[in-house]
């Protein structure tokens, strides 16, 4: 592992950028505020989720192992696979052997070539920067295409927590807009409703508009910004977890094989989101 620490005020963070720049830590006076889960060294041998992990080439399940965009059809196979056998948080080989590009004491920024996958034969480039302040984190990803449209269905699973405080006494606020209905296999089912209150345990998809996500107690305040090419999040809030996740969304589950938004070698496809520490 080469883990690079970014540091600004009170707040440091941990990136290895070997692996689709993912977060393992980020800290508030030396009090961690990402869930690690099974650790660094088990996302690395197998994908399982932790800290801020980037989903590409999709996020979330597929409702399938084939897709089709445009004439090019797909089988994928070499993926992760939920207990229902769908695909699940993109291929492994689009976020191993990346390559840093600079570095500083508050700024990384990593990318890869991706070319060739069989699961996902658009090639194209992908980078994320992060940019540490002293009131928080901002990533940055860019997807540049190298020859036709690449479609954009990738995401980030932050996993935020609140150290000393009992999960009881966690508050969320969310501005979403739509609440996507979804199977029992978590695939949206084409129905949509009004988002009412959130309560109870959460793995859900909205639409949202401007505001933050937040996630309070114990005297501090987590807001998550959508701030460019995120229009949709899932809420992951499981009862058998001390995290929640707020997860910026380039496109909904299962878009991938339904008509996804594409992005042109003329026109890089650009988001960025923010998680804030308010005291």
């Amino acid at each position: 592992m080469t883990l690079q620490t970014l540091r600004s005020g009170s707040l440091e963070a941990d990136f290895e950028p070997a692996y689709g720049m993912i977060c393992s830590s980020l800290r508030d006076r030396g009090e961690e505020l990402l869930a690690r889960r099974k650790g660094l060294e088990e996302y690395e041998r197998s994908g399982a989720t932790m800290g801020i992990p980037l989903l590409h080439p999709w996020a979330n399940r597929l409702g399938g192992t084939a897709y089709v965009v445009g004439e090019t059809a797909v089988i994928v196979t070499d993926a992760r696979f939920d207990p229902n056998g769908l695909p699940i948080h993109g291929l492994l080989e689009a976020v191993r052997g990346w390559e840093t590009v600079d570095a500083g004491e508050a700024r990384l920024r990593a990318g890869k070539e991706v070319r060739g996958l069989a699961g996902f034969p658009f090639d194209h480039r992908i980078e994320v920067a992060a940019t540490l302040s002293p009131d928080g984190l901002t990533l940055e990803t860019t997807l540049t295409p190298r020859s036709g449209g690449v479609p954009v269905c990738f995401g980030h699973h932050p996993y935020l927590v609140l150290p000393g405080v009992p999960r009881a006494e966690w508050r969320i606020e969310a501005p979403v807009v739509e609440h996507l209905l979804l199977d029992e296999r978590g695939i949206p089912t084409g129905e949509r409703e009004p988002a009412g209150p959130l309560e109870g345990h959460l793995d859900d998809l909205f639409t949202v508009r401007d505001g933050p996500f937040v996630l309070s107690g114990g005297g501090r305040r987590l807001e998550v910004h959508f701030e460019q090419g995120y229009p949709y999040a899932q809420i992951f809030a499981p009862g058998n977890l001390d995290a929640v996740c707020f997860e910026p969304m380039t496109a909904p589950t299962d878009a991938l094989r339904h008509s996804p938004p594409l992005a042109w070698p003329a026109e890089p496809f650009r988001s960025r989101f923010s998680v804030l520490v308010r005291r």
